[in-house]
């Protein structure tokens, strides 16, 4: 499990430690692999400074498997288990 952001590593660290977020956030400050990705906004989105809350399932061949666009932060995880265990068959 891996995070990415548009933040400055000084920013992800500070949030990881604010938030006790438990998995390796990476820094994407050009927006190169948002970009290849799909995740940016469109330049006349009021949020257009921050990635699409999107999530890739990737499998071990490093094919995307399935592609979530997160709405519901709080069963996200348990949909992405579910389909993890059917990759894993």
């Amino acid at each position: 499990m891996l995070g990415a952001s548009f933040d400055s590593p000084a920013d992800n660290a500070a949030f990881k430690e604010t938030v006790e977020f438990p998995f390796p956030l990476l820094s994407d400050e050009d927006k190169a692999v948002g970009t290849a990705y799909g995740v940016l906004r469109d330049a006349d989105d009021p949020f257009s400074d921050f990635p699409k809350r999107v999530s890739f399932l990737i499998n071990p061949d490093g094919v995307v498997a399935k592609v979530y666009e997160v709405d519901d932060p709080a069963g996200h995880a348990a949909a992405v288990l579910v389909d993890l265990a059917a990759e894993q068959r």
